[in-house]
């Protein structure tokens, strides 16, 4: 009997265009075969790592190895980003979004295919395990029966869609809510299951629900997927759990993997496996993403360098990298929303062992000193250090679990270089550790929100010293 991943000797070869790349890779209505699946799979692996490597090639001269490439791990990437401007990790960021996608949409449709649900689909966003899951995939034969499964429905009444839609909704947000209060305030946990599991689950529950039993179209079915999510996080902001800032930071995250939970939600209501299989299936995979959390609890030091040229000699800029009268410039509006930034800095004593008070809107740093070369370099640990943000909220008090101890402050150094005609390069270096996972996203926030405390702390030493 013929499989659908064989082609009989005498049929006519089929043009494949760039729409029909287009479908296979961004839709949900073509199956997904064997060929395809390897093709596309190793075809767009290289085509990313070819561009990410000319990419880090031009602007830092380093080899960008194949093996730091396809590990699972973004700490083992830290040192290489490390070394360019913080645009590019943003950049990488984004331009990784459409190869999310690709590799879930059609590992979940390759799934469907061969095994009938979609199930083992999801198992590609499980870090070390996803490599394991697209080989399984590429060797499994495509089902004989014809699938015809992800197909869009026919028109259903408008009473029914907003039906569907309040009973999706309405039972992801009322799962979330439970699970975030246990991950949170149960377990203390700030990890991979509270930011990407659980916005993955809150888009497979409500398209599921949404399209089981009467089935709609996909684009609604992703729509009521990220109401869902807003929802959510519009009871978070209203029953005080968390502010806007850091839900302004979780979106972007946020409705990526609920997209891609809604696209496997939407799939698995559409398959022709029974529900009770895939929702066994589903609470045996998730409790996963939360083993990775107990398992592997990396803490990098990561380290933030800026720097300024200054028109004065160093020994000129010394005393105000010691300690620096009150910033006379206004915050700029992002300070302004409650991100903590400098306001002065004061010092008791000279030499190693003196303590520098470094005062943030929201606290003060304390700073004692480490290294005091006059006027070459001054470092300082850092021993107590304020909460990063005041967070804003309709209330006037807000502060949730992550503000206490998850961004830690380390240390941090002052260098004067001297420069010809009594110019010096000031740079700024503060080294501190992230406890909330993917640390890989959550540090572009944190790596901006540094660099722009150094430019106003940089700037107000440039203009004392001048």
């Amino acid at each position: 009997m013929e499989t659908p991943d064989s082609q009989s000797p005498n049929a006519k070869p089929h043009s494949f265009g760039v729409g029909d790349l287009f479908s296979l890779w961004f839709t949900m209505s073509r199956e997904v075969t064997r060929r395809s699946y390897i093709l596309s799979g190793f075809g767009l692996m290289l085509f990313k790592y070819v561009v990410e490597l000319a990419v880090i090639q031009t602007l830092i001269g380093h080899f960008y190895d194949p093996v730091v490439f396809l590990s699972p791990l973004y700490t083992t990437r830290n040192n290489i980003y490390a070394d360019t401007p913080v645009w590019v990790a943003w950049a990488f960021f984004f331009w990784s979004l459409p190869f999310l996608w690709i590799s879930v949409s059609m590992s979940v449709r390759r799934s469907i295919a061969a095994t009938g649900s979609a199930i083992l689909g999801l198992a590609v966003l499980l870090p070390g395990i996803n490599y394991l899951v697209m080989f399984v995939l590429c060797i499994l034969p495509t089902r004989h029966q014809a699938m015809g499964v992800l197909t869009e429905c026919k028109p259903t009444r408008a009473a029914s869609k907003v039906r569907g839609a309040l009973r999706g909704i309405l039972i992801s947000i009322v799962i979330s809510i439970a699970l975030f209060v246990l991950t949170v305030y149960v377990i203390g946990d700030y990890g991979y299951f509270l930011f990407l599991g659980l916005p993955i689950l809150i888009g497979v529950t409500s398209a599921y629900s949404y399209n089981h039993p009467v089935r709609h179209n996909f684009i609604q079915s992703m729509a009521v997927s990220q109401i869902a999510l807003f929802i959510l996080c519009g009871c978070l902001l209203i029953f005080a759990a968390e502010g806007v800032i850091c839900i302004v930071m979780l979106l972007p995250l946020g409705m990526i993997m609920t997209a891609v939970g809604g696209l496997i939600g939407y799939a698995m209501a559409t398959t022709t496996v029974r529900p009770v299989g895939n929702t066994l299936m589903l609470a045996a995979i998730f409790p996963m993403f939360l083993g990775a959390d107990v398992l592997y609890h990396p803490t990098p030091l990561y380290e933030v360098q800026s720097s300024i040229e200054i028109d004065a000699p160093p020994e000129d800029v010394w005393p105000n990298v010691v300690g620096f009268s009150d910033l006379k410039a206004p915050p700029a509006w992002y300070f302004k929303l409650g991100i903590a930034y400098p306001v002065r800095a004061t010092i008791k004593g000279t030499g190693v062992g003196a303590i520098r008070h470094c005062e943030f809107s929201t606290g003060a740093f304390v700073e004692p000193i480490t290294i005091w070369d006059e006027p070459n370099r001054l470092a300082f640990d850092v021993t107590s250090h304020p909460p990063p943000m005041n967070e804003l909220s309709p209330y006037q008090h807000v502060h949730p679990p992550h503000l206490d101890g998850y961004l830690r402050c380390q240390r941090g150094e002052f260098r004067l270089i001297r420069l010809p005609d009594n110019r010096t390069r000031l740079e700024g270096s503060t080294w501190y550790e992230f406890e909330m996972y993917p640390q890989g996203y959550w540090t572009l926030w944190s790596d901006w929100s540094i660099q722009q405390i150094h430019k106003r702390v940089l700037h107000h030493i440039k203009t004392l010293s001048e």
